[in-house]
Formats: structure tokens, C-alpha cells, sequence
């Protein structure tokens, strides 16, 4: 019986001409356009530099600004006053002042002041434009610091795992998790209440189709096109960005297929409350929009409130966010996912439990 369901539910999905197109296409725009767009990164940040010491040391100082790749010189302007017109006119983000004598001191006595002021009607963008600019300046510092006295001291930082800080890189495999559990969440949750919609349900109910075998057959084709669309998402990170896993695909792919059939299973629960397409919608995309800010996609979780920290352990995307990273980037193995591992198992049977006993078959 069940190979029979699942010949109909193929039947179904490839006779509609939207969904194979959106299976395959969704992926790669995802992977080719979200990280470029979903980014924490501030770049072009438009400086006004006010120099009013007119020396070598502060030259110098102005060209590594404009040369670190965050700020762009959009005014050199003569006093702070004129410079902060820019800042209300919306022609420049931030300051940067260079008082009098600064080389003077810096040779002399060894310090120096420099002035920042920064835009702060977006929040992100003043804090990290400053530290960026505070960044470069003491790295400036330290370059002074070792041509003028012999024997300093150097820092030189590694930085593991993501070693040119590239943020596409931290992006790309939550956004495999994103379109796998819109893909494998959506299509479950519109599938019985369509039948419902067009009538086709009740000639399953008179059947002697069991509870479990009819779930079992809403499930396991979204479980064969998550796979594929995982590897749609593999393919399109490694042509776009370069981005393959340290670690091991086939971890990725078992905890991979732990979470689609956790998360379909959440969408057969949906789709066995709700009675119309646009109820299944509206509830589903609240519960992902949910999903996803809780799971730590964008907002790493240690940084949020405890409530809400405490509250992000309902999250299946939590921990198959964490286990993509873990392998993409550290090349973690399984002995490391094991709270992943029981996690998304837990949702697996609890989500599917549900959907078995919620689905109200009526002979």
C-alpha cells in the first residue's frame, strides 16, 4: 500500500509545474544572493577628515584609512564645524579629527589624541564604522611604535577557521538551513490541507490505509527532495564562494535527514489543524519566522536575553545551524554534534508522533 501512496504523492509533485522548478532554483538563489545581501558587514562608511596638523605621520594616517577597504574619503574639510555639516546633510557617517601638533607629540612624548564622532541614527553602523576606524588606528599606533623605538612589541593575530573573516562564509551554511526548512516545511504543511481543499482526502479516509503508512507517505518524498536540495545548496556554495566542508558530508547528511524529517513532520501537524491553504500558510510562516530568529542565523543566541536564550532550545534550526557550521568551517565530527544529535531526534519523533495522532482519519 505504501509503495502505491507513494507513487501518487511523485505523481503529484512532478504534475505541478511550479514546485520541481522552485526545488532546484530556489537553492541556488538563495545561496548565489542571500549572503551578499544578508550581511553584518559595513563597508563604503563615507569619512570626513579634518586635518589640522597638515604633517607626514597624519598624511600616513589618512592614506591607511582610505586603503583598509571600510571608508571612503568623502570630504577633506577644513574645521570640525564644517565637517559636521556633511553629517547633517547625510554626506557623511563619521568623523575623523586629527588635532594640531599630533606628529609633534607623537615623537616628542610619544601619545596622541585623535577625535571620532560618529552617526549613530543607525546604531550598527556608527559602533562597528568606530571600531573599524579605532582598529586602524591602532594598528597605525603599532607601526609608529615600532619605527620609533627599537624593539617593541608585535601582536600578530590568527584567526581559525574563517582566517580572512569573510562573512559569507558564516552565512552560507545557516542559509542551506533556511531554504532546507522552507522547502521541507512549507510543502508539507500545504499537502493534506490542499487535498482537503480539492476533495481527495476523503477517498483516502473510506481506505483501509493505515494512520502511520499515510504519514509515512506524505514524508518520505520531502525527505528524498531535501536531500536533493541540500546538494543543490553544496553545489551552489562551491561554484559561487569556494565553499566546501572541512569535515565530513556524510555527517552533514545525517543530521540533515534527522532534521527534514523533523521539520516535515511539523508541517503535516500544521497541515492536519489547519483547514485552508491560506491558514497553513499564515501559521507556518509564523512558526518559521519564529524558528529562524531563535535559532541564531543572524543574532548569535549568547547574545540574547536569558528568556529568550532559554527559549531557543524549541528551535530544530538551532541545532542544525550549529552542526553546518561546525563541520563546514571547524570539520567537527559526530562524538562533537552529539547534543545536535539527540536534539533533532527528539524533534524527529515528537513532531512525527504528533502528526500520526493528530491526523483525524475518518472511515
Amino acid at each position: 500500500m505504501l509503495k502505491y501512496l507513494l507513487e501518487k504523492e511523485f505523481k503529484q509533485f512532478f504534475r505541478n509545474k511550479a514546485l520541481p522548478k522552485i526545488a532546484v532554483v530556489m537553492p541556488f538563489m538563495a545561496i548565489l544572493i542571500f549572503p551578499l545581501v544578508a550581511n553584518f558587514e559595513i563597508k563604503n562608511i563615507n569619512l570626513t577628515v579634518v586635518d589640522n596638523d597638515k604633517s607626514t605621520i597624519s598624511r600616513e594616517l589618512t592614506e591607511k584609512v582610505r586603503s583598509g577597504g571600510y571608508f571612503r574619503i568623502s570630504e577633506v574639510a577644513d574645521n570640525y564645524q564644517e565637517a559636521m555639516r556633511g553629517i547633517e546633510l547625510n554626506t557623511s557617517d563619521m568623523i575623523l579629527e586629527i588635532p594640531a601638533y599630533f606628529e609633534r607629540d607623537i615623537v616628542k612624548e610619544g601619545t596622541a589624541r585623535l577625535y571620532i564622532a560618529a552617526n549613530a541614527v543607525s546604531g550598527t553602523k556608527g559602533g562597528l564604522g568606530s571600531a573599524y576606524l579605532a582598529g586602524i588606528v591602532g594598528d597605525f599606533n603599532k607601526n609608529i611604535s615600532t619605527v620609533l623605538k627599537d624593539g617593541a612589541i608585535t601582536i600578530s593575530p590568527r584567526f581559525w577557521y574563517n582566517p580572512r573573516l569573510l562573512y559569507t562564509h558564516f552565512m552560507v551554511p545557516a542559509l542551506m538551513v533556511m531554504v532546507l526548512a522552507m522547502v521541507c516545511g512549507f510543502l508539507p504543511a500545504l499537502n493534506i490541507v490542499g487535498e482537503k481543499e480539492s476533495g481527495t482526502i476523503e477517498q483516502i479516509n473510506v481506505t483501509p490505509v493505515k494512520k502511520l503508512t499515510f504519514i509515512l507517505s506524505k514524508l518520505i518524498p520531502y525527505w528524498i527532495i531535501g536531500f536533493v536540495v541540500l546538494t543543490i545548496c553544496f553545489l551552489a556554495a562551491w561554484m559561487a564562494y569556494g565553499l566546501v566542508p572541512v569535515g565530513s558530508l556524510a555527517t552533514i547528511y545525517l543530521f540533515a535527514a534527522l532534521f527534514v524529517l523533523s521539520f516535515s513532520g511539523f508541517g503535516l501537524v500544521i497541515s492536519n489543524y489547519a483547514t485552508t491553504l491560506q491558514q497553513a500558510m499564515f501559521m507556518m510562516f509564523f512558526f518559521l519566522l519564529t524558528f529562524i530568529f531563535m535559532s541564531g542565523l543572524y543574532t548569535p543566541v549568547a547574545n540574547m536575553p536569558d528568556w529568550a536564550q532559554k527559549l531557543s532550545i524549541i528551535s530544530p534550526l538551532k541545532y542544525i545551524i550549529i552542526v553546518l557550521r561546525q563541520v563546514y568551517l571547524k570539520g567537527s565530527g559526530f562524538s562533537e554534534l552529539l547534543t545536535s544529535f539527540w536534539m533533532l531526534s527528539a524533534f524527529a519523533v515528537f513532531f512525527n508522533g504528533w502528526a500520526v495522532l493528530s491526523y483525524r482519519k475518518k472511515s
